[in-house]
């Protein structure tokens, strides 16, 4: 299993920021891991120039269950592979909390997604009442159970949503539990071999500072960062810790 740093560049970022893309690749250009960014969808045809010909892979930031139609304002997973995109991030908690996205929604767009040749980035993780309530596994479980879907390619990330942006994370112990317990609940809906091929990202407030302690964590195959991502330097330092780890 090759493992990824996946960036979430959000809603942030602009044409200009594009010279950060052609620096990671000057200073990373052939890392030990897959590399990832997602920017914002008016950046991804122009981003997708800046890294052609190199390892990095682009993916959006959400899609449509749909294939097309009257949906003003929305993008089909078509058009992000058109535009250049091989991944797309779906049920990130800002998108649930902001946008009502169910379960059912995030598994309609991750079908969608994987129809159009995407790899869907599925996103699952609790709110701070629900971790202090003891209800983490509870939640996650369930946000699995609905949102993945039947078969395919696909990567699930684990982004506790008290620790986005926060700089808080969890202890690694619990980052350890939550991870051994998504690889469980995997090998008993797709099987024990499916299961080990499905990569596990952590995200939530990973940093360069903390990154090598994370990716040494059983079941972490990778991270989906947030901010740091941004910028070379940090997505880059992220990006190496990840090289290194085994």
């Amino acid at each position: 299993m090759r493992k990824l740093a996946a960036g979430n560049w959000k809603m942030n970022g602009s044409v200009a920021g594009l010279a950060e893309v052609t620096a990671l690749l000057a200073a990373h250009p052939d890392p030990a891991c897959e590399m990832l960014l997602c920017p914002p969808a008016t950046l991804l045809a122009q981003m997708s120039g800046a890294a052609r010909g190199s390892v990095l892979k682009l993916g959006g930031q959400d899609c449509h269950a749909a294939a097309s139609g009257a949906h003003t304002g929305d993008i089909s997973a078509a058009m992000l592979k058109e535009a250049g995109a091989a991944y797309v991030i779906l049920g990130h908690s800002e998108r649930r909390a902001d946008h009502g996205e169910s379960d059912a929604l995030v598994k309609a767009k991750a079908a969608a997604a994987q129809a159009a040749g995407l790899v869907p980035v599925i996103c699952l993780g609790e709110t701070g009442a629900e971790r202090d309530g003891g209800r983490t596994l509870a939640v996650i479980g369930a946000q699995l159970d609905g949102s993945l879907p039947e078969g395919g390619e696909m990567v699930v990330a684990y982004e506790p949503v008290w620790a986005i942006g926060t700089g808080r994370t969890p202890t690694l112990d619990q980052i350890a539990e939550v991870h051994a317990f998504l690889r469980a609940r995997l090998a008993a809906r797709i099987g024990a071999e499916a299961a080990a091929g499905v990569r596990l990202l952590y995200g939530g407030s990973v940093k360069p500072s903390n990154a090598a302690e994370i990716f040494a964590v059983a079941d972490v195959d990778g991270a989906l960062v947030g901010g740091a991502s941004l910028k070379a330097a940090d997505f880059g330092a992220i990006v190496a810790a990840l090289s290194a780890a085994h």
